[in-house]
């Protein structure tokens, strides 16, 4: 028979839809032709695939050879397509029997060599396989392995249940699909790694910045710490990730699954919280993603984890403007002329930034030498809108000489963690999601405080000029200082504390 149909997978955004590939061969001129809206890495794999398949010994056919990529109007791109290409020929010219490619779905770039090269989406790919895999079984057809790259396979096992066989060449496939010598299922590796973050106990002082920080952890809030420089900011922000609750399984297959579409997953960073902390030279586009096929951007990199951003007034401000939405929907949609695509944001962000252009307005000794006017134009560099998404502003004073060359350490990141788990244990039972995600409807359910708590928010409202986003910020804030204090219900202090943090100029 000279059609073979195999089957394959796209990436649109977090989605991976399946892509069938078809081979046939024709009578005619030889010539090799590849359709169904290919890029340009997608036509280079028939020089790929011809030089493969003669390397490893087989027939390469001198005929029409055409291969149809379907469905026709969804892009194509990466060399993921090589290996089902090159199978298809096989198939299709009798050098390996069709019968069991219907039972696979298969993806792998190949070398010169014959050797399979890594490919990028993996676990994307194998989630959405397992989806189809469900609605197969319905219907009565068996569910499909996958074949894959050896260096991919680990985490595309990270999917449960999932039917993993890796190979290292075109050979090995073709073996296994002839029946001669089969691939091992791919076990995935069950070693519980301990993950390790920058301590808390190594900060000293700051207390007040640490309690802000344990709150924000606790409800998944947002945070900005302003500062004299020295005064520990980073030093903070890069410890706040130890003090996060531990990711749940599905938290960390999202997370794996997106940083799998830029091709920087890592095995041994299953269930660590991501921390990124991009320069402040990045674009608008390196923050949300995009491109002509769009990609995901520092903010999905970050779902699940952090997004830290230094010398905040240093970005440009249209590029933080393009991080309200996301910090208000937790998601990213990114549109383009052909196509869009989207992305999970949800991230808990930490800005820092210095209280004036040379950083010492405040200062205990008096080293600011800047003018209201100067101070006046750098804090204006972030507009009012993004600030009011943001939760908690605190400032980050300077150490003095007996805090700086005082012994002992400080309280370890461990024990807040253990608080800070406990408080989201309580929110998952009382509401089934951090506070953060609290809804106008579930704030006025979860978060109400007592008479007296009331009349001091209305005095606070009155008096700071609060929005309507910050009155519901202040409440959700407050809800996970009640959580901390095993408190059921928010009090007159707790509303204290958290318009507290909302009193700080900027």
């Amino acid at each position: 028979m000279s059609l073979a149909v195999l089957h394959s997978r796209a990436l649109a955004g977090m989605d991976a839809p399946e892509v069938t590939v078809e081979v046939h061969l024709a009578n005619g001129l030889p010539s090799f032709t590849i359709v169904g809206l290919p890029e340009a890495e997608v036509k280079e794999s028939k020089d790929r695939v011809r030089a493969a398949l003669q390397t490893a010994q087989f027939e390469f056919p001198a005929r029409r050879i055409t291969v149809n990529l379907a469905p026709a109007d969804l892009p194509k791109e990466s060399g993921r397509y090589d290996l089902p290409i090159a199978l298809g020929i096989l198939a299709a010219s009798g050098q390996i029997p069709l019968e069991p490619l219907d039972r696979y779905e298969i993806a792998g770039e190949l070398a010169l060599t014959g050797d399979l090269r890594p490919i990028r989406g993996a676990l994307a790919m194998t989630v959405s396989m397992m989806h189809g895999n469900k609605e197969a079984l319905s219907t009565g057809i068996p569910k499909r392995a996958f074949i894959l790259p050896y260096e991919s396979a680990a985490e595309a096992a990270l999917v449960r249940d999932a039917i993993i066989f890796p190979a290292k060449s075109l050979l090995e496939v073709c073996a296994h699909l002839a029946g001669h010598t089969e691939l091992a299922r791919y076990q995935a590796e069950t070693e519980i790694t301990v993950i390790e973050y920058p301590d808390f106990s190594e900060v000293k002082g700051q207390s007040s910045p640490k309690r802000a920080l344990e709150i924000a952890a606790a409800g998944g809030h947002s945070i900005l710490l302003s500062g004299p420089p020295g005064t520990g900011k980073s030093m903070l922000a890069s410890r706040f990730v130890g003090i996060l609750p531990t990711m749940t399984e599905q938290e960390a297959l999202e997370s794996a699954a997106i940083q799998s579409l830029n091709g920087a997953f890592c095995s041994s960073n299953w269930k660590r919280r991501p921390f990124r902390s991009p320069h402040h030279t990045a674009s608008g586009v390196a923050l949300v993603g995009g491109g002509g096929i769009p990609r995901p951007g520092e903010i999905s990199l970050a779902h699940n984890g952090v997004l830290f951003l230094d010398e905040l007034p240093e970005f440009d401000r249209r590029v933080l403007e393009v991080l309200r939405e996301p910090l208000e929907s937790g998601h990213i949609t990114i549109s383009r002329a052909a196509r869009q695509a989207d992305f999970p944001a949800s991230f808990q962000l930490i800005a820092a930034m210095n209280p004036c252009p040379c950083g010492y307005l405040g200062h205990y000794n008096n080293k600011c030498r800047c003018t209201p006017d100067q101070v006046s134009r750098y804090k204006s560099k972030i507009s009012g809108p993004l600030l009011d998404r943001i939760d908690l502003h605190i400032e980050v004073p300077a150490l003095r000489e007996d805090e700086l060359t005082a012994k002992g350490n400080s309280e370890a990141s461990a024990e807040i963690r253990t608080r800070v788990e406990n408080a989201r244990k309580l929110q998952l039972a009382r509401q089934g999601k951090a506070n953060f995600l609290l809804g106008s409807l579930e704030i006025e359910q979860f978060c109400t405080p007592d008479e007296v708590g009331l009349n001091l928010l209305k005095q606070a409202i009155n008096r700071l000029s609060l929005s309507a986003r910050a009155y519901h910020r202040i409440l959700k804030v407050a809800r996970s200082i009640a959580d901390l204090a095993d408190a059921p219900t928010i009090k007159p202090a707790h509303i204290a504390e958290a318009v507290q943090y909302r009193r700080y100029e900027i």
